[in-house]
């Protein structure tokens, strides 16, 4: 008489825990580093928010705006996210810098307490944007056009 196998066995088990342990191995690095790029990011896109009054400014009246409130928005601290602290507005006679500052905790080690900037510099009737981060440890959180140290 042939005997029905009802069930799996221990082997068979155990090795679907082994190719399920191998894929967490492999997935959870990978998820945690995408995690980490939209940390960087966000500090990113807030700074993009701001470069539209910067510009606007500019062409509205010929000057850069010197803070903030000049440039007509929330104070440095009223713009933040999850990860970042802070966006401040500063000028110059170049033109205008975005200094994002990310916060100390809750944010990945490599972007705690350092900067993302984004200075606009005048190109002869338009305005040219260079982004650049405090160290290079920043670099593969942040968007590639921002991979510059400062």
């Amino acid at each position: 008489m042939a005997r029905i196998q009802k069930g799996y066995t221990l082997v068979e088990m155990m090795i679907v825990v082994a190719i399920v342990a191998i894929l967490a191995a492999i997935a959870i690095p990978l998820f945690m580093n995408y995690a980490t790029i939209a940390e960087g990011s966000e500090g990113y896109v807030l700074a993009d928010g701001v470069k539209s009054a910067i510009v606007s400014r500019y062409n509205n009246l010929g000057k850069w705006p010197t803070n903030n409130n000049a440039a007509g928005l929330a104070t440095a601290s009223s713009i933040n996210g999850s990860y970042v602290k802070s966006v401040t507005v500063t000028s110059d006679t170049q033109g205008s810098l975005i200094t994002v500052l990310f916060k100390n905790n809750g944010v990945a080690k490599s972007l705690q307490g350092k900067n993302l900037y984004l200075a606009a510099i005048d190109a002869g009737g338009s305005v040219k944007w260079e982004c650049e981060v405090d160290s290079t440890d920043m670099y593969k959180y942040v968007p590639s056009t921002c991979r510059n140290k400062r």
